[in-house]
């Protein structure tokens, strides 16, 4: 799969083409400005690569959620309708915080019965066995989470 040149990732957005992996690792404040900046990049590569890839979503580095009820409902709705009639995906939220744990829940019931399949995993090593992928590829350089 070869990578549209003008797709502008921001710092904290990946995508591994051997993987066929797109890694979202917010830093700082979780909020909308941040989850659009990636929704638009994965809408941007979902349009141009016509392949389907997993995704993968850690937040464990992020220092504060600044989110509401309004928007995940949002958010989840649009990327539900917004990949309607593709092949199924699978998408892994990694998440220990509590408030995170509780949006990417609502995120993966508003999503039930799409082709998105999301699960929230409080391992990393766990989410890589459901990806299928090495979870050396999963943990971010700078992490300072480690191995959890």
């Amino acid at each position: 799969m070869k990578l549209p040149s003008n797709i502008q990732f921001p710092p904290d957005v990946e995508f591994f083409d051997d993987l066929r992996l797109l890694c979202y690792r917010p830093r700082g404040v979780l909020n909308e400005a941040s989850v659009n900046r990636a929704i638009k990049v994965l809408g941007e590569l979902e349009f141009s690569l016509k392949q389907p890839f997993n995704r993968f979503t850690d937040t464990v580095d992020a220092e504060a959620i600044d989110l509401n009820f309004q928007y995940i409902l949002h958010i989840s709705l649009y990327r539900r309708l917004s990949y309607s009639g593709r092949p199924p995906v699978k998408s892994a939220i990694l998440a220990t915080d509590a408030t995170a744990i509780h949006y990417a829940r609502l995120h993966a019931l508003l999503t039930q019965g799409s082709p998105i399949k999301v699960h929230i995993f409080q391992e990393r090593r766990a989410a890589a066995k459901w990806l299928n992928v090495p979870v050396a590829r999963l943990t971010a350089p700078t992490s300072r989470e480690g191995d959890a």
